[in-house]
């Protein structure tokens, strides 16, 4: 027997361990601090009892990544009904195992355990790991500037109202400069490839009744970062506007970091300390029908914790979701999201994303922020954005064991950057909006479908999970 399938049974062996029987006659008599959560008594009829995997290939699509392939699979231990965290939890614990390649060459494996309410105390326990190399990043530059029309990085004074269009001008061939081949593309010139490894072990605490936590964690992360120049790329023949290719020309990124503008090009690890408050009365976790998200979240990073960089990083998050009455289940959901960067040599990387305990939000572009532009379109040190989905349920039907329900979600998202938190205002506010398709999967599993407009792009994207 193999060290994987022997490591792989002993973690399976572990987490029956932790839930078989986990809820003790002491622990009954305090579960009265998460009696607000109790799901809907809709959502509970149908709640799936016991253990079960839902596991579906990975047809994922994003703009900038690709065509993802793969498998997307949970293990979901819900116990039976009878155990009194079963209409107050989402499962007793679920343990997440994704594998996807892209058409862009990007791959990824994410593991991810969670135990809410451990032994049926305060406690919640998550450990997640990842291993993802994905050649697709883009970079537009790192400060408000980048709220403008697009420019090519070889020539800064033209622009372009939109995303097709640039992206057709910066593959027109064009006499290399200094250090560049004769003739290049710059194709590739505004993108990048990250490859990282990361572990996060994360614990929380229920504070009262239950609605307030407290959360620390640790993660360590290594990471590393390839730019494209003098690679052979897609190109235009400007005489001809045939297709060709040429090799690439500089990099926005390394010129950033040559300049001195940027830094964090070198990779490296990273060590950080993380801290949150969170006051949660969602009824159901993975698509809530009513209540409350807030957290304030912070990530430390310092040498004196084994980091090569120094950084701290506080995003502040609020969520609402609320039962309308028409429709069997219709939600309106919002969230709005502020975050900044303090520490005057912050690495790049970090600007590209806001941490949260429910899992990180690129900034600001993309499936999780702004739909209708592409990831990271916009970067700075400081943010907001906000989220409007109004999620209605058209269908349910049941096949066999599994449950299957249909919606449909239009959304309007908005939000802007600044290069100091102080500046942050409602002028240079983006905007997209769009309409989403869900697939609920007992209950536990969401399948997205959205289709985001705005005024630069038209972008469609397929995956798994709400977007909040």
């Amino acid at each position: 027997m193999s060290l994987q399938k022997t490591s792989g049974k002993l973690l399976l062996c572990v987490i029956l361990l932790i839930i078989t029987n986990s809820v003790t006659a002491q622990a009954i008599d305090t579960l009265s601090f998460i009696k607000s959560k109790k799901m809907s008594d809709d959502d509970l009829l149908k709640k799936r009892e016991g253990t079960f995997i839902t596991g579906l290939p990975d047809f994922s699509s994003d703009p900038v990544t690709g065509f993802g392939f793969g498998i997307r699979s949970n293990v979901y231990w819900n116990g039976e009904r009878t155990n009194p965290l079963f209409a107050h939890t989402p499962y007793l614990a679920k343990l997440k195992a994704n594998v996807a390649y892209y058409t862009s060459n990007a791959r990824e494996l994410i593991l991810s355990l969670d135990i809410p309410y451990y032994k049926g105390t305060r406690w919640r326990f998550k450990i997640d790991f990842k291993a993802q190399q994905n050649p697709a990043n883009l970079y537009f530059g790192l400060t408000e500037s980048t709220l403008g029309n697009l420019r090519l990085p070889s020539d800064e004074n033209t622009t372009f109202s939109t995303y097709a269009a640039f992206d057709r001008a910066r593959k027109i061939v064009r006499p290399g400069g200094i250090g560049e081949a004769d003739f290049v593309t710059d194709a590739l010139s505004n993108r990048f490839r990250e490859t990282e490894y990361m572990l996060n072990i994360k614990a929380d605490y229920a504070l009262g009744n239950g609605k307030w936590r407290i959360m620390s964690g640790y993660e360590i992360q290594h990471l590393s970062y390839k730019t494209f120049e003098g690679e052979q790329a897609e190109a235009i023949n400007p005489i001809t506007e045939e297709e060709t290719s040429a090799p690439n020309g500089f990099s926005l990124l390394q010129r950033d970091f040559d300049q001195g503008q940027i830094s964090g090009l070198n990779g490296g690890w990273i060590s950080i300390l993380q801290t949150a408050l969170i006051y949660d009365t969602r009824d159901f976790e993975p698509d809530p029908t009513k209540g409350y998200y807030f957290e304030i979240a912070n990530e430390y990073s310092s040498k004196y914790i084994g980091s090569q960089f120094d950084f701290n990083k506080l995003f502040i998050q609020a969520r609402a979701y609320q039962k309308l009455p028409f429709g069997t289940r219709t939600v309106l959901a919002g969230r709005f999201g502020v975050g900044t960067i303090f520490g005057s040599n912050a690495p790049f990387f970090e600007f590209q994303d806001q941490w949260s305990p429910e899992g990180s939000i690129n900034s600001l572009g993309g499936k999780q922020s702004l739909r209708g532009y592409r990831a990271n379109r916009f970067l700075a040190r400081s943010l907001w954005f906000t989220n409007v989905e109004l999620r209605y349920r058209i269908a349910e039907t049941k096949l066999g064991k599994q449950r299957f329900a249909f919606g449909v979600a239009p959304f309007f998202d908005a939000g802007t950057v600044r290069d100091d938190w102080r500046n942050l205002n409602l002028k240079n506010i983006r905007y997209s909006y769009g309409l989403g398709a869900r697939v609920a999967w007992n209950q536990s599993t969401i399948i997205s479908f959205d289709y985001g407009i705005s005024k630069e792009d038209k972008l469609f994207y397929i995956g798994i999970g709400q977007a909040f």
